[in-house]
């Protein structure tokens, strides 16, 4: 049942013909709207019982009992859980200043331990001075633990029973556990009664350590544990037998979890079985015992995988020789008091739990991690939400109670439950009520309970004439063959409709013929959710009609900027314009694409969106977001006017004499504007090829004008030339000496010469 779910009261005419009972019982606004006025609507509630204030004090104050401490507030509570209805409880939590602490030591004693026993003998006084700076009130005690005393742990030869230790060492006889000295104030009497005991000695190397952590959890009245923090120290240098490991020894019956402590010796490890972990996690949580791991560092990874599966423990390194044993407790106990886990009692079937913890610094966790908070220190104060929710009423129906409690301490919040499964209304229902076909039945809540042996709305069959063929007669529409149009069961003659899963939907009728989800829908709404469907016909509101209601009589919505009924260009039709001029389009017939000046007035816009150029620029946002805005690669890529719908084609140029190109379209109400994204823009003077032209044509016509030069100075040369060869034949010259030439060659002849 859900939290919404409400009971109607009292209201007998409330249910239409076919409806079944069940169908009072639905969401509050479902049953407003049904008509329902008398309506019972009960809520959960919650009542302390036992608020007592958390304490505080400061060390040195006046000493106060353990049970005068209180660290959880409040500590009981009753809550009135309805169905689906979570009820949400605060409890705070604070970490008392000196509060009362019991340790318990418990040692291997097997013979490895031997170094180790001389340091725990003065344990005693060296903890007590330790521990008094954590608490004024400290008690400590001792007990010693080896192996079961059967084989193959020990050896069971007469010799060494004795003295299970080689050579000339003298060791006592082999036990399993044994308590040695009960919880006391007094330091110097457990140095004096440690320092008694004796090394033994065993065989295998795992030790019977699970069986005396089980003897100690459950033997409280022989340990001594009072109510307070208890802590429980685990000191060995080896790995320890479980559940199942009995079975070497012959031992097969599972532990207990009992006490069998007789003059302080366990006497039974060799009838039952090491305890499980599981075993041991419950035992320890029960008694509120919080265990230390002192081992070596051989061994420091399985009792880290231990510590994972025990809640509330700690691993320590313990030294060689136990010298820094003090030094582990103290610091294992500050690490497991500074953290607070919640856990609770078995819940009853149908009932859930979540928590929510505030925790220091404003930190916040929820889940798992919603039942505790860390790095708590003494004074400090935290708070967990807890919501507690029944999913239903339990079987029995009667109270029940759940504890929650933080694990390692002994207060606990104890939380009674009662269960709201009924109505007021029931408790006043009148028996044998004429009401109910003349007092076969309790009229309660506005219908009828019947006696035993009767059936119907109102108690008026018996139930061996229920499935008569007379009966089922008056259950077939039209004496067809369906009985309740096979939507219900005939009950008594009379048809009881069947309910849906939709508690929204519901079949009614005389012969469940009718319903109220079958209707016309429009935009995926029932009655296009202007209305309400009976009988599969929907009954439209106030201006609307037609058969899925979807058609609005109301004409505002044509009104165009005009004030005229669309625009004095079309009809308005069910509140939308048909327009009847095929030029105009729009949700108003005000829209004329292919008219003159579309292309000049949406330019601007069209501009800025595409190019963030034009005018509108600034404001493009604001004015030109009017339409959808669709970019293509070119012109070819535009929409072409074979559309349905009338579309423009626009060529415009901007300032830089730049063309572009777009269309311009309503699409139903939808306008649409396809623009190429490139502009076309006219090419500018290529500069470099204009300058090699201007001196390229400079060249050539320097060219030219050295050759025609050339030209015309050979043709003048060729002129003079020949006037003068014509000239130098037409001269006559005169062949006569010159009178005053003198030869320039002299003759003279030697005289010696002879001539021969």
């Amino acid at each position: 049942a859900d939290q919404h779910i409400i009971l109607i009261s009292e209201d007998h005419e409330f249910l239409k013909q076919g409806e079944p009972t069940s169908a009072r019982c639905d969401e509050l606004e479902s049953l407003r709207k049904r008509g329902c006025d008398k309506i019972e609507n009960p809520h959960g509630s919650q009542r302390i019982l036992k608020n007592k204030a958390v304490t505080n004090r400061k060390k040195g104050a006046e000493k106060l009992r353990p049970e005068d401490i209180t660290q959880i507030q409040p500590q009981k509570l009753s809550l009135n859980l309805r169905a689906g209805e979570p009820q949400n409880i605060i409890l705070r939590f604070k970490r008392a200043e000196d509060y009362p602490i019991d340790l318990y030591y418990l040692m291997d004693l097997s013979y490895s331990m031997k170094d180790d026993l001389e340091n725990v003998k003065n344990l005693g006084t060296s903890l007590m001075k330790e521990m008094s700076k954590i608490t004024s009130d400290f008690r400590i005690g001792f007990g010693s633990f080896v192996e079961k005393t059967v084989m193959p742990y020990i050896s069971t030869t007469p010799a060494k029973l004795l003295n299970p230790c080689t050579g000339d060492q003298n060791c006592t006889s082999p036990f399993s556990y044994k308590n040695v000295l009960k919880l006391t104030s007094n330091g110097q009497q457990f140095n004096s009664l440690v320092g008694q005991q004796q090394i033994s000695g065993n065989l295998d190397s795992p030790e019977g350590g699970f069986d005396a952590i089980m003897q100690v959890a459950v033997c409280g009245d022989h340990i001594g544990w009072r109510n307070v923090t208890r802590l429980l120290v685990f000191s060995t240098d080896a790995g320890f037998h479980f559940a199942g490991d009995g079975k070497l020894g012959g031992i097969v019956l599972p532990n207990d979890g009992k006490c069998h402590l007789e003059n302080n010796v366990y006497t039974m490890s060799h009838y039952y079985d090491y305890p499980s972990i599981a075993h041991l996690v419950q035992k320890l949580s029960e008694n509120n015992i919080q265990t230390i791991f002192a081992v070596t560092e051989e061994f420091q990874p399985v009792y880290k995988e231990l510590q994972n599966l025990i809640p509330k423990s700690a691993v320590g390194t313990l030294s060689a020789n136990s010298s820094n044993v003090i030094n582990l407790i103290v610091d294992a106990y500050n690490s497991l008091s500074s953290e607070v886990i919640l856990e609770n009692s078995k819940l009853p079937e149908g009932v859930t739990i979540t928590y929510q913890s505030r925790c220091k610094n404003g930190v916040v966790n929820e889940g798992e991690n919603g039942r505790k908070c860390s790095n708590i220190s003494i004074g400090d104060e935290v708070s967990f939400n807890i919501n507690i929710t029944a999913q239903g009423c339990p079987k029995q129906g009667k109270p029940e109670s759940i504890k929650i409690k933080p694990l390692g301490f002994t207060e606990e919040v104890e939380i009674l439950l009662n269960f709201i499964c009924e109505c007021e209304c029931h408790k006043h229902g009148i028996k044998n009520s004429d009401m109910c076909h003349n007092g076969n039945g309790t009229f309660e809540c506005g219908a009828c309970r019947c006696n035993k042996g009767r059936v119907g709305r109102q108690c008026e069959c018996r139930k061996d004439e229920v499935s008569t063929e007379d009966l089922d007669k008056n259950c077939r529409k039209d004496n067809g063959t369906d009985i309740c149009s096979n939507n219900g069961e005939c009950v008594c003659g009379t048809c009881e409709c069947k309910k849906r899963d939709n508690p929204e939907e519901r079949y009614s009728g005389k012969f469940c013929e009718c319903d109220n989800f079958n209707c016309d829908r429009s935009n995926n709404k029932l009655c296009g959710g202007h209305g309400r469907c009976e009988c599969r016909v929907c009954i439209c509101d106030a201006n609307y009609t037609g058969s899925a209601c979807d058609c609005s009589l109301d004409t505002s919505t044509c009104l165009a900027s005009n004030k005229q009924i669309c625009n004095g260009r079309g009809n308005c039709e069910c509140g939308t314009c048909r327009c009847t001029d095929p030029k105009f389009q729009g949700p108003t017939c005000e829209i004329c694409p292919t008219c003159p000046g579309v292309c000049t007035e949406h330019k601007s816009c069209v501009q800025c969106r595409a190019f963030g150029t034009g005018e509108k620029k600034d404001t493009c946002e604001r004015d030109c977001s009017y339409f959808n805005l669709i970019k293509v690669k070119d012109r070819d890529k535009l929409p072409q006017p074979v559309q349905a719908f009338p579309l423009m084609h626009c060529k415009e140029r901007d300032a830089n004499d730049c063309w572009f190109y777009y269309t311009y379209a309503v699409n139903n109400t939808e306008k649409e504007v396809h623009v190429v994204d490139a502009l076309e823009c006219p090419a500018g003077p290529d500069i470099i090829p204009i300058v090699a032209g201007v001196v390229t044509g400079i060249v050539l016509i320097g060219l030219a004008l050295l050759l025609i030069w050339k030209l015309l100075m050979i043709i003048h040369d060729r002129r003079e030339f020949a006037k003068f060869e014509k000239e130098k034949m037409n001269a006559k010259w005169d062949t006569g000496e010159n009178p005053i030439y003198k030869s320039a060659v002299t003759t003279v002849i030697n005289p010696k010469y002879e001539g021969k």
